[in-house]
């Protein structure tokens, strides 16, 4: 049998947290059996550190973007970077990009048109995206309608069962984070339930949403395997075959050889 391998299709090691032992987190993944991990931007300066970790590991991939929360700085000159960016072998998508209107922090106007410019970045260089949504459910989907040429991830979805059903219909992914694991995760259990396996991706957002038992800590790629154990038990289907799966669905979506 081939050796069980697993991606993490969602992480931020560029982030403060990870400072003081990123190299050795890195430098162990190989031990975890984690042989990709995809590094999204939420802004250009962590969109550019993304790609410096794309280019020091090689089983590192990178996405550049911004995040809701950073949506009042993208104009026309981030844009172009963004542009600039994506040229660059192991950028393999735009992210993480979308609305988020459970802070609103930066008003909804704004997100929106963030969010639009960015799809359409998308759609012109013909990469997936990487969609941040939280309790904006349906302007988010009324953006993907004015982009029916793209495609990409839902991360850590939240949405209904029948919103999920609207973007496997769509060729969209769902990803599922350590808050599958949770006690009161109803709706994601029920998502991953049902879901086809060829749209389920499985990612960490670390240093967020560690799963049980960790829970509350600082999460890794290394916890991985707790996602995956769990989407195989909601399935009744072998952990080999949902690490395979997911693995293979970050890489078919990222356009990354498979291997």
């Amino acid at each position: 049998m081939d050796k069980v391998w697993y991606c993490d299709s969602h992480a931020h090691y560029d982030q403060r947290r990870f400072r003081e032992d990123q190299a050795a987190l890195l430098g162990a993944m190989a031990d975890h059996d984690i042989g990709l991990i995809v590094n999204v931007g939420c802004d250009l300066p962590s969109s550019l550190q993304s790609i410096a970790l794309s280019e020091q590991y090689d089983f590192i991939y990178a996405a550049v973007g911004s995040h809701p929360d950073d949506a009042d700085h993208v104009d026309e000159g981030t844009l172009a970077m963004y542009r600039q960016l994506s040229q660059k072998e192991k950028v393999v998508a735009i992210g993480e990009i979308g609305l988020d209107y459970h802070y609103e922090d930066v008003p909804r106007a704004v997100q929106q048109q963030a969010f639009r410019a960015q799809m359409a970045l998308a759609r012109e260089l013909g990469l997936p995206v990487i969609v941040h949504e939280r309790e904006a459910h349906g302007d988010a989907m009324a953006i993907l309608d004015d982009f029916p040429e793209v495609r990409g991830v839902f991360h850590c979805f939240s949405g209904s069962l029948e919103m999920a059903r609207e973007l496997v219909k769509r060729g969209w992914y769902l990803g599922f984070t350590g808050v599958i694991t949770f006690k009161n995760a109803r709706k994601a259990v029920e998502v991953a339930q049902w879901a086809p396996l060829n749209r389920l991706l499985v990612e960490t957002d670390c240093p967020y949403m560690a799963p049980e038992p960790y829970r509350g800590q600082r999460s890794d790629s290394t916890m991985i395997p707790k996602m995956v154990e769990k989407i195989a038990q909601l399935r009744g289907l072998p952990v080999e075959a949902v690490a395979k799966a997911t693995r293979e669905n970050a890489m078919d979506l990222f356009s990354i050889p498979r291997r």
